[in-house]
């Protein structure tokens, strides 16, 4: 195992940083800020196909942001079910190629590019002090309210809030999938949005980050924590600042609001998102509708045998895996 836990421990681990008193209303406060309804731009692309209308996704965000997403829909917009989809760290949107399936099955995909990183969608924001490397520690040095997930976190609350609005959309079934940083933005859309009634993450990114320093985890994903106390504080002297106010982004802390049905893949030699990291949401979830799938000889790597069909089974309740 990367880290050297033993599964007894893994199975009990809640973390390593305690919860905000004051989370849950720091988070509410934050959602109200959101206006109840939000202009959007839905564009229709033209690709020539005949069982699945594609989108171009727009809409401003909080901050004066435009955000950016695909929309995959079948062809008869009536009750449409939706699957949110969200990419790895610094990345973007999945091919649309990749979105079609779902439509076969009469369900719709909207697939986010996070603000500022390798998609479409901007980042408005500024940010005064160092951000050394990376989306984490930008907005540190101001504290909670200017973190740049502060901001991310928002946008996607406020994703499925439009997608919901939309009056060919079933607002009872949408469902939010992703893996690493997608597998964090799928728990967050469901703990702030509880119209997300289904979740998959795989191996979720932004958790326990106390457990990422005291691990040395320093790979490319939480790089920046250390290269920001490398640079601005070698001795660790503001380390519990930094923690209480990473801990209003920290996944783990976000687990509690969760009321829907959760599915979460784990591989057991992750390096990257170590898997105590990842048992620390787990174990948190407020819901008992829950299950932890584990792939003892995977790391932080694409996943094999059958398993996005498995996903696809999940989400869209389609029965493509041989039992």
């Amino acid at each position: 195992m990367a880290e050297g836990m033993s599964r007894d421990q893994l199975e009990v681990y809640r973390g390593s940083w305690a919860k905000p008193s004051d989370f849950d209303v720091f988070w509410d406060q934050q959602v109200a800020l959101v206006p109840e309804e939000t202009r959007y731009q839905l564009v229709e692309k033209d690709f020539s196909l005949d069982g699945v209308r594609c989108y171009d996704l727009r809409f401003q965000a909080v901050d004066g942001s435009e955000i950016y997403a695909k929309a995959v829909f079948p062809k008869k917009l009536e009750n449409v079910p939706v699957v949110f989809m969200f990419h790895g760290y610094h990345g973007r949107s999945k091919d649309w190629t990749d979105l079609f399936p779902y439509a076969a099955t009469g369900h719709g995909v909207v697939a986010l590019d996070v603000r500022g990183q390798a998609g479409k969608s901007e980042d408005l924001g500024v940010y005064k002090g160092s951000t050394v490397k990376g989306h984490i520690v930008r907005g540190l040095d101001e504290g909670r309210d200017h973190l740049y997930f502060r901001k991310a976190f928002l946008d996607v609350y406020q994703l499925v809030e439009v997608v919901a609005s939309m009056d060919f959309v079933d607002a009872s079934r949408l469902s939010s999938y992703g893996d690493s940083q997608g597998g964090a933005l799928a728990l967050v859309a469901a703990a702030l949005n509880p119209k997300i009634n289904l979740t998959v993450a795989i191996y979720p990114f932004l958790s326990d980050f106390k457990r990422v320093i005291e691990t040395v985890n320093n790979t490319e994903a939480y790089n920046e924590l250390f290269r920001y106390f490398f640079l601005r504080d070698p001795l660790h002297l503001t380390e519990e600042k930094v923690l209480d106010t990473l801990a209003y982004i920290d996944v783990k802390n976000f687990a509690s609001r969760i009321k829907g049905q959760v599915k979460m893949i784990t591989g057991l030699l992750d390096d990257v998102c170590l898997p105590s990291t990842q048992y620390a949401i787990y174990n948190n979830l407020g819901t008992d509708n829950k299950e932890h799938y584990l792939m003892p000889e995977y790391g932080h790597e694409p996943m094999h045998y059958e398993i996005k069909d498995y996903v696809f089974n999940w989400i869209t309740g389609a029965t493509i895996v041989p039992k």
